[in-house]
């Protein structure tokens, strides 16, 4: 287990960074609805608000983040095209706002990475480039992309504009329900939670924010303990968009001053809740977009007599895995 130094000079996002980034919005990112659900609410003793980004351009809420960090660019850079590195659901994002601006994207993405997540981020026009994510370094051949084509990169998480982006599915909650005692996140690499933490400040202040990692992915809630960013080796859970080793450091800052607790949900929980949206709800949700409601449905947070805001981040999930989750009773 490894350290990561804390990098001076950053820029880090303010809660005026996710009102630029909702202006920058308008009219491209949905307003994704926020669902209830009575049994739901009746097995927990609390009242929940699910904000369904499944239900947002290309199927999770990292459109919101891509879009907003594309726009940010000035035009010099725009002509030069971006590069991403993704698992899935930030790629998709990226090569949908760059297709959406008129803009040239690669993808750089694990060889293992989701059909679902693949075949949606080539129809969206972006060149693919895989790697081999327990043996070869993405951020080393981003980088060596951007050398040699000038383009600027669009990390998934480790980005001002990209956490100011994210904050904007927080933001519209609040704006919709009102205050909240709790609000509930996806973590990975971080850039949901500390948008979401910029949100919840400042529109719901007596809110307390709580992460979900995927038990097998705990880098987080270690971070938040020791106080500093821990890096962990590559974690395997189905929640295959939140496997990351460390939390970024524009991200971390924000997590450490803003963010209450961080837990963890197993892969079995997932899978209950994947059931839970789909059977109850009639939506779908992917793993990692259960994180939150997962925690929150199996009891680790305690959420009784709560108004509770819980983020589903996403709903990109091949159809054969899905079929999967239900026969595996």
């Amino acid at each position: 287990m490894a350290v990561a130094a804390f990098q001076p000079g950053l820029r880090i996002p303010t809660f005026d960074d996710v009102m630029a980034a909702q202006s920058r919005l308008e009219g491209f990112a949905h307003r994704t609805p926020v669902l209830t659900s009575r049994t739901a609410d009746a097995h927990t003793g609390a009242s929940l608000f699910f904000k369904a980004e499944n239900l947002q351009r290309g199927g999770a809420f990292k459109f919101r983040g891509a879009y907003n960090a594309i726009a940010a660019l000035g035009d010099p850079a725009r002509r030069r095209g971006v590069v991403a590195f993704s698992s899935g659901n930030h790629a998709q994002a990226v090569a949908y706002a760059a297709r959406l601006q008129g803009i040239r994207a690669t993808i750089v993405m694990p060889s293992d990475a989701p059909t679902v997540k693949v075949a949606g981020t080539k129809g969206y026009g972006a060149n693919v480039v895989f790697y081999d994510r327990y043996t070869e370094d993405r951020l080393a051949i981003t980088q060596r992309i951007a050398s040699e084509t000038g383009a600027a990169v669009i990390p998934p998480f480790d980005h001002a504009d990209v956490i100011a982006g994210q904050g904007t599915a927080a933001a519209e909650l609040f704006n919709e329900v009102g205050e909240l005692d709790l609000l509930v996140a996806p973590l990975g690499g971080g850039g949901l939670l500390a948008g979401c933490a910029l949100a919840a400040k400042a529109l719901s202040p007596g809110c307390v924010l709580v992460g979900v990692e995927p038990e097998a992915g705990n880098d987080g809630q270690q971070s938040l303990r020791k106080g500093e960013i821990v890096t962990i080796p590559v974690p395997k859970s189905i929640a295959d968009g939140a496997l990351t080793t460390a939390v970024g450091h524009h991200n971390f800052p924000i997590i450490q001053d803003k963010v209450g607790d961080i837990v963890t949900a197993s892969d079995e929980q997932l899978v209950e809740s994947v059931r839970f949206f789909a059977e109850r709800m009639k939506i779908i949700v992917e793993p990692t977009g259960c994180l939150g409601a997962a925690a929150v449905m199996n009891g680790t947070i305690d959420c009784a007599g709560k108004r509770v805001g819980i983020i589903l981040s996403g709903g990109n999930v091949d159809l054969a895995a899905l079929g999967g989750f239900f026969t595996s009773r």
